[in-house]
């Protein structure tokens, strides 16, 4: 597997230094390096960007600020001077957080957890083909098809699936894995507590998913894409 990155820092001497790292690492295919996010976001929505080594500290937009605007799809080693910033770094679901100075050894461990996430993920993909996954719940393993799937909720460490006709399943797995494997645009994540299956959804009100009692709200966050995804299936 190969994992197309881009290296993000406005310090010249630290982005050369991470570009010899990048380009001596054979699974990784460096698409570019910036010293600015602004002058990365063209390339990022141009190309497929797996992984972006992203600096922290930087003048008009922060890496903390920019990783909130990157698709799921991408993932975030970060990079800076002061680790105090290791704990915001892990509320964006960085893979890795690096603090300069970087030793080869240190960069590659951490590239090592970016491949090893995403050959994880490709293999739940493949075992999925059947539209159907099993998930560990009270020490068994059960079979959640796709098909009954009318929503999950993030609880914590757990998530429980909502089963058409069939009493709720939890099981202990977190919900960016769940997103990850599920297909997009038929599951939607809604809010940070709700992935919803679109195809099931027989009522939206005023702005709220709604499954017989229960109404699921719409964050800001997740607004614009399902906004986008009812547009598209809407008659006027």
């Amino acid at each position: 597997m190969t994992l197309n990155c881009v290296i993000i820092d406005d310090e010249p001497l630290a982005g050369q230094l991470l570009t010899s790292y990048a380009r001596k690492t054979p699974f990784l295919n460096l698409i570019g390096t910036y010293n600015s996010a602004v002058a990365a976001i063209k390339d990022i929505k141009e190309n497929k960007i797996d992984l972006i080594f992203l600096d922290i500290q930087m003048p008009e937009l922060s890496g903390l600020e920019f990783a909130t605007l990157l698709p799921k799809t991408c993932k975030i080693i970060f990079t800076t001077a002061f680790s105090q910033y290791a704990l915001d770094g892990y509320k964006v679901n960085a893979i890795d957080y690096l603090v300069k100075p970087i030793s080869y050894d240190d960069f590659l461990k951490s590239a090592n957890k970016a491949l090893d996430w995403f050959s994880s993920i490709d293999a739940l993909k493949a075992d999925s083909k059947d539209r159907f996954v099993f998930v560990k719940s009270e020490y068994k393993l059960v079979q959640i098809r796709y098909d009954d799937i009318m929503y999950i909720e993030g609880l914590k460490d757990y998530v429980k699936f909502y089963l058409e006709n069939q009493k709720p399943v939890t099981s202990l797995i977190n919900m960016k894995t769940i997103e990850e494997i599920l297909p997009s645009p038929e599951f939607l994540r809604i809010h940070r507590s709700f992935i919803v299956h679109m195809t099931k959804v027989k009522l939206v009100d005023r702005f709220r998913i709604v499954f017989g009692e229960n109404y699921l709200p719409i964050s800001e966050s997740y607004k614009d894409e399902v906004q986008k995804y009812l547009d598209n299936h809407t008659v006027v």
